[in-house]
């Protein structure tokens, strides 16, 4: 008996000591959090998807995560530093009431257990994006499609809350047709020519045209607050993040000045995230690590003429490369030199209604040569890199072709979008043939996209919520939905395992898709997010994904816990 009472309590013992072990096995797992807590509301209970950002005082960099099925939320300790932060969240319908800021010491296990309440119809208005708006709206398809791209340059919000008749609207879309896409309310640049293309519009165009702005104007009138004080329709949502979508965290830095338009972030292989303002004359480079910023200026080649560069790339030095719109020309930026090579065009090429949005560096080593996408006239254009002999490819021979972007795969081939259809196109390098390729997917509007490392074609397909690819082997196209409603996908990159990421200037959302298994995470990012351009980084696992805040002037980065 005494026996079997020591081998009992030497099995309690062991069984004890194994609790501690995976105890302790388990706390070496799971990361210490600098701030945790639960998310509630008083409808809800436990709230899942809501986003919870902390910025801290005097800081330019904010850090996101998101609550889990529990309503749990966990900031790692390795992500926030001791100091008083602010407290904020993402939940459209809802508001924080409290705390709205905590202090977190040197022990770095602050709690905070967050309160939320139903907002009001006003409140809620201020939440809603851009796609929760057009959800929204009552009209017809062709309404919403008319209006769609005010949102280009602000917010729907802002045409909401006006109380203007249609007369005062249609002054309104009159004067702001005359400013540059460049343009935002924190910096305003009057586009150079009204024209969309070399030549003066005949007089059915302008016909069409004042139609057409007539009966948007009307439109937006019976949706704005000119006949009442609060909104006759249902402000709908989307739904808040679930599962998988919750499982991340995100970094949003902040640009020096409120008038950057960061529509374009590339990152190179060193982790370094560079930018160019939209409406500026400025090349930024980012260090995440640090949050320090260095920004060098961009030659002005035409100083009477629209500044700002949208497109930015990367050749495959690492230099970096810019459009330079309306100021007719392309420009190198020697990364090692800090140094400056311009490209302009030649007086025969150059005109008022010229401006030179895209190009396509990566390969020029190929032959010397990159290609230019002349978006005044839509037309493709080449420069010799060592001569400075431009060449001009003619548009496409349909009526509006719309060309948008241009890539070029690793024979220096150029590829670019028609978004006026369903098309791709391709340019032969050496024989100048160009062949179209149709998207098996109806007035799609193929907008930009990238090539990959086995030469297919990756386009964001703007008219709808799919992205799609073109196997040049296979000759097939693929193509995948986001399934968020009035997404309207903007640009696609593709990372090294397999996982497209599609931006969008509409939702607010990121969307990932699995090319293999055709799964799609939607990410909802911290703050309202015109995005343009999309990149990531394949230097982790999953990828990390980054993008412009291009009316809020921050970046923002989106890292995928699994």
């Amino acid at each position: 008996m005494f026996k079997a009472s020591i081998i009992g309590n030497l099995r309690a013992i062991a069984a004890i000591g194994l609790f501690f072990l995976g105890l302790t096995s388990i706390q070496a797992q799971t990361p210490s959090a600098a701030l945790a807590g639960r998310v509630s509301s008083q409808e809800e209970g436990a709230m899942e998807g809501v986003i919870v950002r902390a910025k801290k005082t005097g800081s330019t960099i904010a850090v996101s995560v998101v609550s889990d099925a529990q309503g749990r939320y966990s900031f790692p300790a390795n992500r926030l530093d001791a100091g008083q932060y602010a407290l904020s969240i993402r939940a459209t319908g809802y508001m924080l009431e409290g705390p709205a800021s905590v202090n977190i010491g040197a022990q770095k296990n602050a709690a905070a257990d967050l309160k939320l309440r139903k907002a009001t119809v006003d409140e809620t208005a201020s939440q809603l994006s851009n796609s929760e708006w057009l959800m929204s709206w009552p009209g017809t398809p062709q309404q919403k499609s008319a209006v769609r791209g005010c949102n280009h340059c602000h917010t729907y919000e802002r045409i909401m809350r006006t109380k203007y008749d249609a007369g005062a609207l249609l002054a309104t879309i009159e004067r702001m047709s005359r400013y540059s896409p460049s343009s935002f309310p924190f910096m305003i640049q009057p586009h150079p020519t009204r024209r969309m293309g070399p030549g003066p519009s005949t007089p059915e165009s302008r016909e069409r045209v004042a139609a057409t702005r007539k009966a948007s104007a009307e439109y937006l009138s019976t949706l704005n607050l000119s006949k009442g004080d609060t909104w006759s329709y249902e402000l709908k949502m989307l739904p808040r993040p679930k599962g998988k979508a919750t499982r991340v965290i995100y970094t949003e830095f902040d640009l020096p000045s409120r008038t950057r338009q960061p529509h374009d972030v590339v990152i190179d292989t060193q982790g370094y995230a560079w930018y160019a303002s939209f409406g500026e004359q400025i090349l930024g480079r980012l260090d995440p690590k640090t949050g320090a910023i260095k920004e060098w200026p961009i030659p002005v080649l035409k100083p009477n003429r629209n500044m700002g560069v949208l497109d930015v790339q990367l050749d495959a030095d690492e230099n970096l490369w810019v459009g330079n719109g309306f100021q007719n020309a392309i420009q190198m930026f020697d990364r090692k030199s800090e140094t400056w090579k311009s490209y302009p065009l030649p007086p025969e090429f150059d005109g008022e209604h010229i401006e030179l949005l895209f190009l396509a560096p990566r390969n020029h080593k190929v032959d010397n040569k990159v290609w230019v996408m002349n978006n005044g006239e839509w037309s493709i254009m080449r420069v010799d890199l060592t001569t400075q002999k431009w060449e001009k490819f003619a548009a496409m021979p349909i009526p509006r072709p719309q060309h948008y972007t241009v890539l070029s795969d690793s024979q220096n081939n150029a590829w670019f979008t028609i978004i006026g259809r369903s098309h791709i196109a391709r340019i032969d390098a050496k024989s100048g043939e160009v062949k179209q390729f149709e998207i098996p997917v109806p007035n799609s509007g193929p907008r930009r996209g990238m090539v990959d490392e086995q030469d297919r074609i990756w386009t964001a397909l703007n008219r709808t919520d799919r992205i799609s690819v073109y196997d040049q082997k296979t000759q097939k196209f693929t193509s995948w939905a986001t399934g968020v409603p009035e997404y309207f996908a903007y640009d696609v990159w593709v990372d090294k395992y397999g996982e497209a990421w599609a931006s969008s200037e509409f939702a607010d959302r990121v969307a990932r898709v699995n090319e293999k298994t055709g799964e799609v995470t939607v990410y909802l990012l911290p703050g309202p997010t015109n995005m343009r351009r999309s990149h990531g980084d394949n230097a982790t696992k999953p990828a990390t994904f980054w993008v412009g805040a291009n009316h809020t002037a921050n970046i923002v980065k989106v890292e995928p816990l699994e």
